[in-house]
């Protein structure tokens, strides 16, 4: 087969438990990433790949690791179970998300393979019982890695015969560089290794020298986000904060902006400030916060992808954790102390049909950028990215055009203008409820929630697993009310909305409550999530983008 000529997985020598399962997901044909990297891996070369986020990375490395596991049990000496891969990741939901992809590529092979995540670290006891029962593949960060080595309750030294290490970009960012180099004294000298990551920097050449031996390079040859014929993507030039407030308030309450979305902030007490802001108008949204147990950052996750809520609240894996190569884990921004170190969603985390991603907070860095948008825009869906921006911002907003640069020179971030005066009624309320949002009210908001997630997450942890049905009942976001709410600012009068759209307009209504009846929601594909004041000629008027 000539190297132009497409390869599908039918092609690629698979076990046809795996060829079977691939169906079972729904893909016809490999991602650029997989064609490329799964026969390479297939004979036994180590990796290097760099491919975007959402371009199938971890069916990348997953599909061959099963291959060649199975292969061996198949055709190899008969030899004592033993744990014979390892998968290292940057977060515990991450690590969550690659065993059960791996897991769901394993469904027809179960019996052969087994997969365990020792990334939890209140589940010591449990993974310790695993552990001893020696799954094929384990997965995890790299300190829990490290620790169960340490412990002897996990041994390497014999058996391995395959590390893979994905988002390796973001393992150094997180702290854990002392954690890897430890962690390689526990592995044989002979090994197979696949390094995946979305961006190459000086932490992935250094990983690379650590980890690789001999790698081949797959750089592909392809954007790092979708083209603008998928993915479009804009700067919001607001004059001061409180235009960014007010903005938002209209998109949201005015619905101009349609279906699901993610807004990014840089700390945590800004996601809790945001979401105090929008609640006074009875807006509800979720924050997925590092602090909240792990199961309730899964089910948020869970629950979203499931539509019953329409906005998330994030910061990305550049604040979450240790955002500044140097810092020690668990010493983020001011406002974040208590996240947990290994907890973040910028990327890979998997959020289904995100319509758009609203980058309240102008990203930290470049790649940042990249990461965020990188959850929308997915499976070929459409979708938006609104970035809000101040004139002082000018100068890190030009570094993100410039990694983003077309060929042909033209802006990647369009400029979106909106005529403020048309919204400028809103602004009264966009004070008061600004002033309402006090430092007091964050602290309290933050506490209120973790209190109350670890009462859903320990507290009821038998009752859910006997009654899972009933977890579906929860929400996360329920109002917090720390402070004062008025209840007229959650209405909006005729009279306020802005005459060229009132023809647009759909009063923002609250999401329906999970039924009783556990049906499932179905799953519906992405629409077009903006209706934007678009400016036409010297006077623009607000105009309605169709879905």
């Amino acid at each position: 087969m000539s190297d132009s000529e497409f390869l599908g997985f039918e092609h690629m020598g698979l076990d046809p438990r795996l060829l079977q399962a691939v169906t079972d997901q729904g893909w016809l044909q490999p991602t650029l990433i997989q064609e490329k990297a799964i026969p390479l891996a297939l004979e036994g070369k180590d990796l290097l790949a760099r491919a975007r986020t959402g371009s199938g990375k971890t069916a990348a490395y997953a599909i061959p690791m099963l291959q060649l596991l199975l292969h061996r049990k198949a055709t190899g000496p008969v030899v004592e179970q033993a744990v014979r891969g390892l998968v290292l990741v940057p977060t515990k939901e991450l690590a969550r998300q690659a065993q059960s992809m791996i897991q769901q590529l394993a469904t027809y092979c179960a019996r052969d393979i087994r997969v365990a995540d020792v990334s939890a670290t209140e589940d010591t006891a449990s993974q310790r019982a695993l552990l001893m029962e020696k799954p094929d593949v384990v997965v995890g960060t790299p300190s829990r890695v490290l620790s169960h080595l340490q412990q002897e309750s996990l041994k390497l030294r014999d058996s391995l015969d395959l590390l893979v290490v994905d988002e390796a970009d973001l393992l150094f960012s997180f702290g854990f560089e002392e954690e890897l180099k430890s962690l390689l004294c526990y592995l044989p000298r002979i090994y197979q290794a696949f390094l995946m990551s979305a961006t190459f920097n000086e932490d992935v050449q250094a990983l690379r020298e650590l980890v690789l031996h001999n790698p081949v390079t797959l750089k592909l040859q392809e954007s790092q986000l979708p083209g603008p014929d998928q993915l479009q993507q804009f700067q919001v030039v607001c004059e001061t904060e409180e235009d960014k407030f007010l903005l938002l308030y209209a998109l949201l309450k005015l619905s101009l902006i349609r279906g699901k979305s993610l807004l990014f902030v840089n700390t945590l007490e800004r996601s809790y400030r945001l979401r105090l802001f929008l609640e006074q108008f009875s807006i509800p949204t979720c924050v997925l916060n590092g602090e909240l147990p792990l199961r309730s950052r899964c089910h948020i996750i869970s629950q979203f992808n499931q539509g019953f809520y329409d906005c998330v609240i994030a910061t990305d894996a550049e604040v979450l954790g240790a955002s500044v190569k140097g810092k020690r884990r668990g010493k983020g921004a001011k406002g974040d102390r208590a996240s947990d170190p290994e907890a973040g969603v910028a990327r890979g985390i998997d959020f289904h049909h995100v319509s758009a991603v609203l980058n309240f907070d102008l990203p930290p860095t470049p790649e940042a950028y990249i990461h965020r948008a990188g959850r929308t825009a997915r499976a070929n869906n459409p979708g938006i990215v609104l970035t809000f921006t101040l004139p002082t911002e000018q100068s890190p907003l030009g570094k993100i055009e410039e990694l983003l640069g077309r060929e042909n020179g033209s802006p990647v971030l369009l400029p979106y203008q909106f005529r403020m005066e048309e919204i400028e009624g809103f602004r009264y309320r966009c004070r008061d409820a600004m002033r309402s949002v006090t430092k007091q009210a964050i602290r309290e908001a933050r506490l209120k929630e973790i209190k109350e997630e670890l009462l859903h997450s320990e507290k009821l942890k038998t009752y859910f697993e006997d009654n899972p049905r009933d977890l579906q009942l929860l929400r996360h976001d329920l109002p917090l009310h720390p402070a004062v709410v008025k209840p007229h600012l959650g209405h909006v009068p005729d009279y306020l909305v802005p005459p060229a759209l009132r023809g647009v307009v759909r009063p923002h209504k609250k999401r329906k409550k999970p039924s009783t009846s556990y049906k499932k929601v179905k799953k519906t594909r992405t629409q077009n999530p903006l209706r934007s004041f678009r400016h036409r000629g010297k006077k623009p008027m607000p105009t309605a983008v169709p879905s």
